[in-house]
């Protein structure tokens, strides 16, 4: 034994080849922490020390190779400033490059994911053998930061500027196969021979066939590209990549700029540049709040595991209604696995349902993800039916069908008397109570609501409802349910529009009142646009459509009269409201805020649109000049403590869930963290104050609860209260 610690251990065998094998305790897999680091640091000094070694086989004892840096450190250690973070990646470089330049060859052995840190690991060994399963890349854009381990030197040098900046900017997970193609990796193996091949390699290196010290220096010594190459690969790059990512994500065009920076430079300045540009970018709130979401993610994933581990299995689905909607849950239901019935009283509803899941089974095809044996595959798990006669043998039932109280009564009491005594009942209802739908089931702790979002393929949320009579049986089941279908479930409790329209229509309702003061609409959308929504709020309307608007609406006003009952202002129609009454739905008749014509590709285009814009005149009862600002405030204050609200009545579980829910369900920008971390950046008392300042204006809509004060006159935060944003700090 040369080294053993907690994480890494070293071995000499008979060859006088070096094992170093990642195997964290007690850990499923291996992470890159700060004192994961520091062992490296030790075992690559032993190794060091050790003499007469003739190679090194860099190994793993986890499924995975190592999935990446321990972002739980992330935030604090962001926290300790930019020089601290310099520092701290110039030491890692140091034990990486000491890797890198032991006295014999070294290869690594990728047995699984090798992401982030991991994948900057093995970046620094000669050789890099895979196995067919295994995927390698580097993500950190997508956390608002860069590789800072030197993985923006090592791999342009290893695969090119133009791959490394494809793979760095895009953060992308890289399969085997392409990950050889494009020189990566030195070869591709089925998993039992991964160990054999590797040492093969070593084998060949040691005895002078390959050249490890080549390889060695063309990752330390600057790019080979000309001044109209570099031009041609990075301005380009940088043009196109900006476009993509936009305004609020610097951190993949900055990466650009890294490898450019040192793509003449040797090994040592390029480290420089990467550490320099890594703390540049660490210091802002944007990567503050990526690295929170990760957080938030993680915190609502480990739930959902929880519950699935105390689920039964979920092997045969069915879904009443066979729309769009029902053929969408058709389609992820098959797609993942899961067979699925699919009932309707139609048969034109069926092929209704069957087209849209053939529809969305096709696009797979055509870019390349699935082969046509394979659609027809999942499609087969796909069944319709007219008749409830095989439903005694499923597991779980989505209805879906009309968001009508009366209608879905009447179809979940039919269903229930078909189902065996476990079987698990969910309404995909957007609105109407689970407790009014279950008063009048024999089985109410079998059933939950289980809300989809539309379009259901692309929408990662799913809101599992619980209600009063709700089984914990039945909320793990459609928990795990909804993870088999590769959505993200959380769990909230019922109450009028559950936990995102319910959040969501407050901020309709500040749009109304903008609308009511002479706002214009289309100015508006494009402040909340540059704000980083995806789309403005007269235009989410138009896509949502004015009937599901105004119905729900109803719902909130119903539910929550004292702040959401006359969103319109005293005697006023809205401009919701207006629209509808004028048969201005959105997109699904092509006129609402804006008319809409159908691009090249057949989808539909917003146009500017004078009939509405003259409609809306109807509703404004003041004309008043708004800033960038004041729209800012008044769309986003509502929203923000209705997510308060939601929190303070148990509704949600914790801000994680809360802001992940918004950040899925509704496009909560992501690089704002979501409103609960929102309120946090700006501080608690700066919100409550500019809350109160509206509230004396426009009412109960934005006033702050007193729990909030108390949170505000405490100095509270909703998330921890040692690790804040670099620029609140």
């Amino acid at each position: 034994m040369i080294y053993q610690g907690n994480a890494i251990g070293v071995i000499r065998g008979d060859d006088d080849i070096a094992t170093l094998t990642f195997d964290l305790k007690d850990e499923s897999v291996n992470k890159l922490s700060s004192a994961v680091v520091t062992e490296l640091d030790e075992a690559v000094k032993a190794l060091q020390d050790e003499t007469g070694l003739a190679g090194l086989l860099l190994t793993s004892a986890k499924e995975a190779f190592i999935v990446g840096a321990d972002i739980t450190e992330f935030q604090a250690m962001f926290g300790k400033g930019g020089d601290f973070l310099e520092s701290m990646l110039m030491r890692v470089h140091g034990i990486f490059n000491a890797i890198e330049d032991l006295p014999f060859p070294t290869v690594t052995a990728i047995n699984g994911l090798a992401l982030g840190g991991g994948c900057e690991v093995l970046l620094t060994t000669d050789f890099r053998v895979m196995s067919e399963s295994a995927q390698i890349g580097l993500p950190e854009t997508k956390l608002g930061i860069l590789p800072g381990w030197g993985g923006c030197v090592r791999l342009p040098r290893l695969i090119g500027a133009d791959n490394a900046i494809e793979w760095i900017a895009g953060g992308t997970q890289n399969r085997a196969d392409a990950a050889l193609k494009m020189g990566a990796v030195d070869a591709v193996v089925p998993a039992e021979q991964l160990e054999a091949a590797a040492r093969d390699i070593l084998a060949r290196a040691i005895a002078g066939e390959l050249d490890y010290r080549a390889r060695r220096a063309e990752k330390q010594q600057p790019l080979k590209l000309g001044p109209i190459e570099q031009m041609m690969a990075f301005e380009t790059a940088k043009g196109y990549v900006a476009g993509k990512a936009g305004p609020h994500y610097p951190a993949p065009v900055e990466a650009i700029k890294v490898i450019q920076k040192g793509a003449g430079e040797e090994r040592g300045r390029a480290q420089a540049i990467e550490a320099k540009a890594f703390a540049k970018l660490a210091m802002t709130d944007v990567a503050f709040n990526l690295v929170g979401l990760f957080m938030n993610d993680q915190v609502v994933k480990k739930k959902g595991s929880r519950y699935e581990k105390a689920a039964r299995p979920v092997k045969q689905a069915a879904v009443l209604g066979a729309g769009i909607m029902g053929g969408g849950i058709a389609y992820q239901s098959a797609s993942k696995g899961t067979p699925i019935l699919m009932k309707d009283i139609k048969d034109d509803a069926i092929e209704l349902g069957l087209k849209e899941a053939r529809k969305l089974f096709a696009k797979q095809v055509e870019r390349g993800k699935l082969s046509t044996e394979k659609m027809a595959q999942r499609l087969s798990n796909i069944r319709p039916t007219l008749s409830y006669g095989d439903f005694g043998h499923v597991d779980l039932v989505v209805e879906a069908v009309v968001e009508n109280p009366k209608v879905k009564e009447a179809v979940l009491s039919e269903v229930e008397a078909e189902l065996g005594e476990q079987t698990i009942l969910a309404s995909n209802t957007s609105t109407i109570s689970i407790d009014r739908l279950a008063a009048n089931l024999k089985r109410p702790e079998n059933f939950c609501g289980m809300h989809f979002f539309n379009p259901v393929h692309r929408m990662p949320l799913v809101e599992v409802i619980r209600g009063e009579k709700t089984s914990d049986a039945a909320v793990a089941a459609t928990v795990a349910y909804a993870r088999a279908m590769g959505k993200t479930p959380i769990v909230v409790n019922d109450c009028p529009g559950f936990l995102v329209n319910r959040v969501l229509f407050p901020y309709f309702g500040g749009f109304s009142l903008l609308m009511g003061q002479g706002a214009d609409f289309a100015r508006v959308d494009k402040v909340m646009e540059k704000f980083g929504w995806p789309m403005g709020p007269a235009y989410l309307l138009d896509v949502v459509g004015m009937d599901t608007a105004v119905h729900a609406g109803e719902v909130m006003a119903k539910g929550f009269p004292e702040r959401m009952g006359s969103l319109g202002g005293e005697g006023q129609s809205s401009a919701i409201q207006l629209m509808y009454e004028n048969d201005r739905l959105g997109q699904k008749n092509a006129k609402g805020f804006y008319a809409y014509e159908e691009d090249r590709k057949g989808k539909p285009k917003k146009v500017r649109d004078e009939a509405a814009i003259e409609l809306v005149k109807g509703v404004v009862k003041e004309s008043r000049e708004f800033s960038d600002d004041d729209i800012i405030a008044r769309m986003m204050v509502p929203l923000c403590l209705e997510a308060v609200r939601c929190l303070e009545d148990n509704i949600v579980g914790s801000p994680a869930e809360a802001d992940m829910a918004l950040i899925y369900g509704i496009g909560f920008p992501p690089f704002r963290g979501g409103a609960l971390r929102y309120i946090d950046a700006m501080g608690v008392e700066s919100f409550v104050a500019l809350a109160d300042e509206l509230a004396g204006e426009l009412g109960a809509l934005y006033a702050p609860t007193d729990k909030l004060r108390e949170m505000a006159a405490a100095g509270e935060r909703f998330y921890d209260t040692q690790v804040q944003a670099p620029d609140q700090a």
